[in-house]
């Protein structure tokens, strides 16, 4: 695993896949599983892997988190970043953080709590955080109201942010006035798609953040780095084919389900047996998961 601390060179050059966790029947950690799912991004040219929501470290057991981190660093290749996440929960966090002080992770994700929260006091939480970790952090933007501009440039003045995973939704993409507002205040640099292939164009040419993050590169992982190549080298044309290939699918995890489609779709798309849903998520229907079967499909084939 790659454990020395993460550039902004290292954001522009691999797509950041955000990969599901597979669990056997009694939804214990799966490690030869997991480390198909690693090889098969790996061999696709993505070699860095962010487990947050997809990998549903919301609802992993303390109990647990300690041998789950063990085990990604021993599977992960040595050029490989891996990059694990903590939270939501303030005092979950904060017990986190003392098993990931102590590994050789470079970063970890926070992933964003929604609700019961205000600006202010993310901003101090995360900061009593990154004091305890002992590692710049990976800040989390999902909610609108979950960190002002200000208190995410105040956490970056801090000398405290790795990078920061900008995933708030817009109807359209191009019209989007907070991340204008943040790039306007922190080097854009430090700054990541996080909805996956299709804001990609509007994201890194519209607005300049530096590279993205997504689900369905584990899946596709080559098709996935042609459409970052693409984007950087100007092709836009081809950005725009690839989206398309990408959009099905996209379209079935916004419709049912981002996380409970790409845990079944890897599984139908023969890269790995991810098992039951950690709850408290449930699978999808069957009638969901033939929709599915036919876009991984083609998705495959493409």
């Amino acid at each position: 695993m790659q454990t020395r601390p993460v550039t902004t060179a290292d954001l522009a050059a691999s797509v950041i896949a955000v990969p599901p966790m597979a669990r056997d029947q009694n939804l214990q950690f799966h490690r030869g599983e997991n480390e198909k799912i690693m090889r098969h991004i790996e061999a696709g040219g993505v070699n860095i892997l962010l487990y947050g929501g997809n990998a549903n470290f919301y609802h992993t057991a303390l109990s647990e988190y300690e041998s789950i981190l063990g085990q990604l660093a021993e599977i992960a290749a040595p050029d490989t970043l891996v990059i694990p996440s903590v939270g939501p929960a303030y005092g979950t966090m904060m017990d986190q953080a003392a098993i990931v002080r102590d590994t050789a992770y470079p970063t970890v994700m926070v992933l964003p709590q929604q609700g019961l929260t205000t600006s202010a006091g993310v901003v101090t939480g995360l900061r009593r955080f990154a004091e305890k970790v002992g590692k710049p952090i990976v800040l989390y933007i999902k909610y609108g109201d979950f960190i002002t501009v200000e208190g995410a440039r105040q956490l970056v003045d801090d000398g405290i942010i790795s990078w920061i995973k900008y995933a708030i939704v817009r109807e359209d993409p191009k019209v989007d006035p907070y991340l204008k507002e943040l790039l306007d205040q922190v080097d854009p640099a430090l700054i990541v798609s996080g909805i996956g292939e299709q804001p990609v164009i509007d994201h890194l040419v519209g607005f300049g953040v530096n590279g993205f993050t997504a689900g369905c590169v584990c899946v596709r992982p080559d098709l996935s780095a042609e459409l970052l190549r693409a984007v950087q080298k100007g092709d836009l044309s081809r950005a725009r084919e690839i989206q398309a290939i990408f959009c099905p699918l996209e379209d079935l995890r916004n419709d049912i389900n981002p996380v409970r489609v790409l845990h079944e779709a890897v599984k139908l798309a023969g890269i790995a047996d991810t098992g039951p849903p950690l709850p408290l998520l449930s699978g999808i229907s069957e009638a969901e998961t033939e929709k599915v079967r036919a876009v991984v499909s083609s998705l495959i084939e493409a």
